[in-house]
């Protein structure tokens, strides 16, 4: 077959699949021209999942009737000063977004330039302009499409529900609204009731107020200011504390210059600086803004500019690591997921209000009627004591010794009274330290309190001067399969970094010759297996510190105070005085929380107090 120039119409539909993949991809160029144009407000209006119609209009600058002429003729852009591609200071820049819409729908832009005596109109259809008309239009730029892909009528078969498109281009708009939140957005259409955002305050509150508009009150209740600087490079934003998280990474959130981009290197950061906060299978809800030199930023890399490349995308890695986990540890408490409201909305009263019409009246109610009271006739009460029930009537409500070994402590001193996490005053189970506040209560589940003091104490000795060891008298030799001796003794060095020293003992076996004096006393072999599992899950590209941090959680969980250990009132009170001292000892180092606390009002809440 030979060579053949093709005709412009068909370039265009070819070049209009790289840019219109779908009616979220019209609104998004479309609503990035209006920031462009200096925009103050926005609103946006879709029909039909956006197919059938999309009304994008603005209050911007507007455009000149020869601007107008050229604004639909590929590779025409206002967006650029000069030939250098490289200092790109605005959301676009390709002048293929008109004409690739033009072409593949019908397209119709409504604008009038501050210079100009009235507003000028001008459509496309298939690709084919109309003559540039005079029009009725106060300020800014209307622009309307319809048809979406009937030129292009295979296209329509891959879209979705119009419900699914709906909801893509509702992403969008919150994603732009996200990163400009000094302009207000209107997000209107037959899918949707309208939603507005209105403009923020500049700074940080600003910004803040329009990502919990966004976003939601918990995210706005439980953001933590994030901010950190290097070589022209500026990190900053919110990230939710552990307690506010979701099931995978959709809510974290990057924009680069303002861009709303997508970027692996924002999900490696942003795991790595949570690493010991969370489980494995929770994801932070986190916004961050970076700000650099446009030469520094390529964002040339994909048609739809929905993704970057930096220069150098470590020191960015750098400084979102570091940004989030200075952020996390300065707000200490708050980090925690330990908030009382779940655990206040868990309690369900046995005894629950009767709906008003079911409510006796006054003076008739009658206590043994109640629904907790069990059928049948009704006891008589007669002989009963009139300072309370007899003996024998007594001995109907003994419910037996407490199903929970209980230790309790005596009159706390009030200086321990006044400390955050309280002073001790019982154990439950074995397992739960029960601590009295000046306002409340606090649950405390020793192991994983004890865990945390454990690996930020091992975190600490490897960064000053080494692990602690202790030299076992007899090497504990340990049996497993050859694929698990070799996966360990590749590791060796990194092992050995925390005072476990193991070599070879021939095959199928190790020997375990030092442990690390923190741990204590601990079963070698369970501690190796729970080590060999991890390091299975391992990918080479793991950075050191990483792989090292699993190590310290793993040795740190062995090396704890063990649920069903009993526990001394001294040693309840010396365990919440280093969780104080402790930092991130909210949660143990697997994500779990370590304490819940109650505040006495809360509790009140639950017996109708208040």
């Amino acid at each position: 077959m030979p060579v053949r120039q093709l005709p412009e119409q068909i370039v265009n539909r070819i070049a209009a699949g790289e840019v219109v993949e779908r009616p979220a991809s019209v609104v998004k160029e479309l609503v990035e021209n209006a920031i462009d144009a200096g925009a103050s407000r926005i609103d946006i209006f879709s029909d039909g999942g956006g197919r059938r119609r999309i009304g994008i209009t603005d209050d911007g600058s507007g455009m000149t009737r020869g601007d107008l002429a050229l604004a639909v003729d590929r590779h025409a852009t206002s967006k650029l000063d000069d030939e250098d591609l490289l200092e790109i200071r605005t959301l676009g820049f390709r002048g293929e977004a008109l004409p690739s819409i033009g072409a593949v729908a019908k397209l119709g832009i409504t604008t009038r330039h501050a210079t100009e005596p009235h507003s000028w109109s001008l459509s496309v259809e298939g690709g084919v302009k109309s003559k540039i008309m005079p029009a009725a239009l106060s300020q800014g730029t209307r622009v309307e499409v319809s048809d979406l892909f009937y030129a292009t009528p295979a296209r329509l078969k891959f879209l979705k529900t119009d419900r699914t498109e709906a909801e893509a281009i509702r992403e969008v708009v919150r994603r732009l609204a996200m990163a400009r939140p000094d302009i207000a957005f209107t997000l209107a259409g037959e899918e949707r009731s309208p939603v507005t955002w209105a403009a923020a305050l500049p700074g940080a509150a600003g910004r803040l107020t329009r990502l919990g508009d966004i976003l939601g009150a918990d995210f706005r209740s439980s953001a933590i200011d994030v901010r950190s600087e290097r070589d022209g490079v500026v990190v900053e934003g919110f990230a939710a504390a552990p307690s506010l998280t979701r099931a995978n990474a959709l809510g974290q959130y990057l924009f680069v210059n303002g861009r709303p981009v997508r970027d692996k290197l924002i999900l490696g950061a942003v795991r790595a600086a949570y690493a010991d906060y969370l489980p494995r299978d929770r994801h932070p809800v986190v916004a961050l803004f970076v700000t650099a030199d446009p030469r520094e930023v390529d964002a040339n890399v994909h048609p739809a500019k929905t993704e970057v490349r930096f220069r150098n995308a470590g020191l960015v890695r750098a400084l979102i690591v570091h940004a989030l986990k200075e952020g996390l540890a300065r707000e200490g408490r708050r980090t925690a997921a330990n908030s009382g409201d779940a655990a206040i909305r868990s309690f369900h009263p046995s005894f629950a209000p009767r709906p008003a019409a079911f409510a006796p009246e006054p003076g008739n109610w009658d206590w043994r009627r109640s629904p907790s009271y069990p059928a049948g006739p009704m006891p008589s009460f007669e002989g009963v004591a009139a300072a309370g029930f007899a003996e024998q009537d007594q001995a109907a409500f003994d419910v037996g010794a407490p199903s929970a070994d209980v230790l309790f402590e005596a009159q706390p001193a009030a200086d321990l009274i006044g400390r955050p996490l309280g002073a001790a005053r019982t154990q439950l189970h074995e397992t739960y330290i029960v601590s009295q506040t000046r306002d409340g209560l606090i649950v405390v589940d020793q192991h994983a309190a004890h865990e945390r003091i454990v690996y930020e104490r091992l975190k600490a000795s490897l960064s000053h001067n080494g692990v602690q060891r202790q030299i076992l008298l007899i090497p504990e030799v340990v049996e497993m399969d050859e694929a698990t001796v070799e996966r360990l003794l590749a590791r060796t060095e990194e092992l050995s970094s925390f005072g476990l020293a193991i070599e070879s003992f021939g095959p199928g076996a190790l020997a375990v010759r030092e442990t690390p004096s923190l741990l204590g006393k601990t079963d070698a072999g369970a501690l190796l297996r729970d080590l060999a599992e991890h390091m299975a899950e391992w990918d080479e590209a793991l950075p050191l510190e990483r792989r090292l941090l699993h190590v310290a959680a793993t040795m740190a969980c062995h090396g704890s105070v063990r649920a069903g250990r009993r526990l001394r009132p001294e040693e309840m009170n010396a365990l919440l005085r280093e969780m104080e001292d402790t930092p991130n000892s909210g949660q143990c180092n697997h994500g779990r929380p370590t304490y819940v606390e109650l505040k006495l009002s809360d509790i009140e809440k639950l017996f109708g107090r208040r």
